[in-house]
């Protein structure tokens, strides 16, 4: 049976009572509790018993326990389970515990106010402070020693000379609302193995940093917030590592430093600082006007910033050094002083769809041998360069935005390497400058607007340049400097002031499929004595108002061969100074009032069919219908298909339908509302082409289309390169199915590459506006994946009125594409050997029917590779009968894809 608890009272006077706290201990057992009258004690207690103890009445710290002793705490705690409430107590030495918990000892303190000393947890020890202050301590305001345990709430601690909050070598601590004001050193220091989580904690005003991690510590902080700091916001010297890959989750780490939801203000230096084997998360946070960087990493650590805010930095925003590494995803980067982000050393940085914005210097400085990976990133309003990259730096860019650079958006010289590709680069003093020896490779990159050369290739370089658009350029377009050897392929140049493409003296650059057009001087100039070859290119001027300077200038000396180019609406075509020695091979002029070259239009490039085609990768392909076609042959023939046999229900249930529109139209009667265009879901090589080409002869055949024939477009048909260029590529792709029907395979890559410089909405709008004008004349149907083109069709509304059937075209099983590769062996003069079509079944049978499976396309592959390995197989017989020749046997069958 548990005994009663005795209450001790303790007062300077009075019947039964006792004199002093430390009498009415002695009196006590476990479990008691001690009452004290209002008053001052001096006395040196040691508590080695689980006791209460506690205010008799009167207001809260009415009881004054001040130190006897200028060597001892005024409170030891040797016994679990101790509990003191509302008293405040006095230390006669700051340097000293005031309070002290020591062995297996427990204490809770509530509502209690200590001075004159720090309150310490020994190794081993437990420690719980509630709603209490702890002030004039110095070293440390609390202290809990190696091994011991704290729980520390609502705690104020200020007015130390030193460190707030020290947590000891593998030490646990869980500190919720706690404020640290006025102390001379650190706000909170982890130390060697210790974890700590802080929960709504502020820091203010320390002397040092706010929150100092050092070796394998782990810290945990949830939206706490360090401010007026004197150092660093947060200095981690080394940590416990975060295992690789792992995800952060906001409520604990599962090693190293985290800190969620967190603000990290007006610091004396860095915001964070990691260094040595630090490894830090900070999710959700925000970090400002520090008086340095905001986020540093430095030797070994390891930073990574999710959804963060860092802002007006009077140094970096980011900064990685040593080989550590640094990464940010969702993260902005505003108005710093330096750099937005420098990498230097052997550091490795990664950051996607972060801004970098409004920055003093270059917004992206890497140098040294670090490598930067930038992905979707918008970079802008710099004073200096968008991104640059210098001495043996490797930088990758993968998508992304720069806007309004006081220099170039892209500036990689020195040694530096570079892949870039899918880049915008708008306005800006110039677009993308390349002065490096490394490797450097721009690839789609969209220059725009810059107030000098578009793209600039330095003095003997060898850059790459695949799909690259410049437009609306200040000077040149594109410049390639003295003695530079670059390969441009695919490229346009329009709109600039000056002219299109500069080839340096001595240069030679490799060029190939590349337009200029509507150049305000020369479409190109080449300087003295450069060589290189163009191949299949198009120099067009503005049309009827073409420029007074002709579209080639050829300086003296200058040797470049020109292969199946085209120059076209230009005043003239070729100027050549005295010794250019250029070669002309098979290249063209149209429409150029003082031609030198050739004039034959009918040999003209096909990319000159008019002013909105030039440049295109690709355009609509068109089949005419055969005039003999009868309804029921093509209905056999749509039976006769492999397969599909949901495809032609549907097909066949249509042709009722439109030959029943078509009977109320011969009798005067109105047709039901009814949309023609169709959607074809379904993987590639299941027939949707096969299947739209006899779904147009069919409605010619029902006589409602005129031809039925077929005109194959896909993006890159439809979408043009520049403002103005979209509407008309897609109506006169559109006019030329007029009467027929228009196939859009991949219909879903128009909504794809949403963006300001995407115009793929643009080719949407104006299909919908032409389905509407002729919806009598053509048949649209668009093609693609099932759920891309779900997602197509209800990107737009028009889209999703005029789109209201889907045909579901299913993979073929395996009998089927037996039977495909039958008709392509007869179609061929093969014989399939009976085993044969047992092995081809098997074969089908394993190939696994995910997204890349190629259905009939894969049948007719597999037969391709037959034919193949049964002509090694035959040249190897010493006696060919015309059977051998004939016959595909088992051991023909390729058994890997």
């Amino acid at each position: 049976m548990t005994p009663t608890a005795t209450v001790h009272r303790v007062a300077p006077k009075g019947r039964g009572t006792h004199r002093s706290i430390a009498s009415a201990l002695r009196a006590a057992r476990d479990g008691d509790e001690i009452r004290v009258a209002p008053g001052e004690y001096v006395e040196v207690l040691t508590l080695d018993r689980s006791v209460r103890l506690l205010p008799e009445d009167g207001p809260r710290h009415a009881v004054r326990l001040l130190g006897a002793s200028p060597g001892r705490p005024v409170l030891e705690v040797a016994a679990p389970g101790v509990r003191i409430e509302g008293l405040a107590l006095t230390g006669q030495d700051p340097a000293l515990p005031a309070v002290l918990v020591t062995g297996q000892g427990g204490l809770e303190l509530e509502g209690c106010e200590i001075t004159g000393g720090r309150v310490e947890a020994g190794s081993d020890a437990s420690l719980v402070l509630t709603d209490c202050r702890v002030s004039g301590a110095a070293l440390a305001g609390v202290h809990v020693s190696t091994t011991g345990a704290a729980r520390l709430t609502r705690l104020v601690v200020e007015d130390v000379d030193g460190t707030g909050v020290v947590v000891g070598a593998s030490a646990e601590v869980a500190a919720n609302e706690v404020v640290v004001r006025r102390v001379t050193g650190s706000g909170v220091r982890v130390r060697g193995g210790a974890r700590a989580v802080l929960r709504e904690c502020r820091i203010t005003g320390p002397g040092r940093s706010g929150l100092l991690v050092e070796d394998d510590a782990s810290v945990t902080a949830l939206d706490c917030r360090l401010a007026e700091t004197a150092a660093e916001g947060v200095r981690v010297l080394g940590s416990s590592p975060r295992p690789e890959g792992a995800p952060g989750r906001r409520e604990s780490a599962d090693g190293g430093v985290l800190l969620a939801g967190c603000e990290v203000l007006r610091t004396g230096t860095d915001g964070v600082a990691v260094s040595g084997t630090g490894d830090v998360l900070l999710l959700d946070c925000r970090l400002r006007d520090g008086s340095g960087p905001g986020v540093s990493a430095d030797g070994e650590a390891r930073a990574e910033l999710r959804d963060c805010q860092v802002e007006r930095a009077h140094g970096s925003g980011l900064v990685a050094r040593g080989s550590a590494r640094l990464s940010a995803e969702g993260t902005s980067v505003t108005g710093s002083r330096a750099n937005g982000l420098l990498a230097g050393d052997r550091s490795e940085v990664r950051v996607a769809a972060t801004d970098v914005t409004d920055s003093s210097f270059s917004a992206v400085h890497a140098c040294d041998d670090s490598r930067v990976t930038l992905t979707g990133c918008r970079i802008g309003s710099t004073a200096e360069h968008g991104i640059r990259a210098t001495d043996r730096a490797g930088l990758t860019v993968e998508g992304g935005r720069i806007t309004d650079c006081g220099l170039a958006g892209v500036r990689i010289d020195a040694a530096a390497e570079a892949r870039v590709r899918g880049l915008s680069v708008l306005r800006g003093t110039s677009g993308i400058s390349t002065d490096s020896t490394g490797t450097v490779v721009l690839e789609e990159c969209d220059v725009a607007g810059a107030e000098r050369a578009g793209i600039s290739c330095g003095t003997g370089t060898a850059p790459v340049l695949r799909d690259c658009r410049v437009s609306g350029t200040g000077t040149a377009g594109l410049v390639i400097g003295e003695r530079a050897t670059p390969s441009v392929e695919g490229c346009s140049v329009r709109d600039a002031d000056g002219s299109g493409l500069v080839v340096g003296p001595q240069a030679e650059p490799r060029i190939k499929s590349v337009t200029v057009a509507r150049t305000g001087k020369n479409s190109v100039f080449v300087g003295e004595k450069a060589r290189g070859t163009f191949e299949d290119c198009v120099f067009a001027g503005a049309g009827g108002s073409g420029t007074a300077f002709p579209a080639l200038h050829l300086s003296a000396g200058a040797a470049p061969v020109l292969r199946g180019c085209l120059v076209r609406d230009t005043e003239e075509d070729v100027a050549l100074e005295k010794g250019a020695r250029p070669v002309f091979d098979d290249c063209l002029s149209r429409d150029v009032r003082n031609p030198s070259l050739p004039t034959g239009a009918e040999q003209a490039l096909s990319a000159a069919a008019g002013p909105d085609t030039a440049g295109s990768a690709s355009t609509a392909r068109e089949t005419e219908a055969p005039a003999e076609d009868t309804l029921d042959d093509l209905l056999a023939e749509l039976h006769g298909l492999a397969g599909l046999e949901r495809v032609k229900h549907d097909v066949s249930s249509l042709v009722k339908l439109m030959r029943m529109v078509r009977r109320r139209e011969e009798m005067g009667l109105a047709p039901p509302p009814l949309s023609r265009h169709l959607v074809f879901a379904g993987n590639p090589g299941t027939g949707k082409t096969t299947v739209a080409r006899l779904y147009g002869r069919i409605l010619a055949a029902v006589g409602l289309l005129e031809r039925g024939h077929l005109v194959e477009a896909d993006r890159s048909a439809l979408v043009g390169e520049y403002v103005g260029h979209t509407g008309p590529k897609t109506t006169r792709v559109f006019q030329q199915a007029r009467g027929g029907v228009l196939f859009i395979d991949e219909a879903y890559s128009l909504t794809q590459y949403a963006g300001s410089n995407d115009f793929g909405g643009e080719a949407i709008a104006t299909l919908v506006k032409l389905m509407e004008d002729h919806r009598d004349d053509v048949v649209v149907i668009v093609a693609g994946y099932l759920e891309e083109m779900e997602t197509f069709v209800r990107s737009n509304p028009g889209l999703a009125s005029r789109f209201n059937r889907t045909l579901l075209f299913e993979d073929y099983g395996s009998a089927e594409l037996v039977s495909i590769v039958e008709h392509q062996a007869a179609r061929h003069q093969y014989e399939l050997a009976p085993d044969a079509r047992e092995a081809l079944t098997a074969r089908f049978d394993t190939m696994p029917r995910d997204r890349g499976f190629g259905n009939g396309r894969t049948a007719r592959q597999l037969f391709q590779a037959m034919t193949e390995r049964q002509a090694y197989r035959v040249a190897e017989l010493s006696d060919v009968s015309e059977s051998d020749v004939l016959t595909l046997r088992p051991e023909d069958i390729p058994q890997t894809p």
